[in-house]
């Protein structure tokens, strides 16, 4: 008994304390910040990192406002950046910033529950099955929205050739979104034995 009570009151919380904080980190420099740098009260969103088709060194490019700069992994500055600049330039950024929320969020709510030793819940397998479908969106509707939005930017300049403009799949995170779909079932099969123990009491 006495582990269970140490996780209780001590782990439990200091999980809980970590997880906050890294929702306040994320909705701050990720969503907020970001959101603030669009519609005004910060300076203005102007820059994105971007991968170059070369590691040779790209002459100084400008089209429409934008310029280019740097090597194999460069800079985009976009100068006096419209509305929908700055939107195309932080939509990637603030999109995963809310999906890593929405992660940490469901993760919030799991270890609450740990505090009362009971993790077998069915609230906990609907949050599993969530956090893999955000994961999954992180490995592959992240990477198309990064590509659709630098075409936007780009797209029929003198500086898009220069760049890579692709859709990769992040793979590694596409695993993990399928091997939390697997501990969600692995969680409703304890759910189910606990029924089942509990009915024969």
């Amino acid at each position: 008994m006495a582990p269970k009570t140490l996780w209780t009151r001590f782990d439990s919380r200091v999980l809980e304390l970590a997880i906050g904080l890294g929702l306040l980190l994320v909705g701050l420099f990720q969503v907020l910040f970001p959101i603030l740098g669009v519609t005004g009260p910060f300076p203005p969103i102007d820059t994105r990192d971007v991968r170059l088709d070369t590691t040779a060194q790209v002459p100084h490019l400008a089209s429409g406002g934008a310029a280019l700069r740097g090597t194999h992994h460069a800079e985009l500055a976009v100068s006096d950046p419209g509305l929908w600049d700055r939107v195309l330039l932080a939509a990637p950024e603030v999109a995963r910033g809310v999906l890593i929320i929405v992660i940490l969020s469901l993760l919030m709510r799991m270890a609450a529950t740990f505090r009362s030793g009971d993790v077998f819940v069915p609230a906990n397998i609907r949050r599993l099955f969530t956090i893999s479908t955000a994961v999954l969106l992180l490995g592959t509707a992240a990477p198309a929205l990064d590509m659709i939005t630098m075409n936007a930017l780009v797209g029929g300049t003198p500086i898009e050739p220069a760049i890579e403009i692709g859709f990769t799949v992040q793979a590694s995170t596409v695993l993990l979104a399928i091997l939390i779909a697997a501990l969600a079932g692995a969680f409703g099969h304890g759910a189910r034995l606990r029924e089942d123990t509990e009915g024969l009491v």
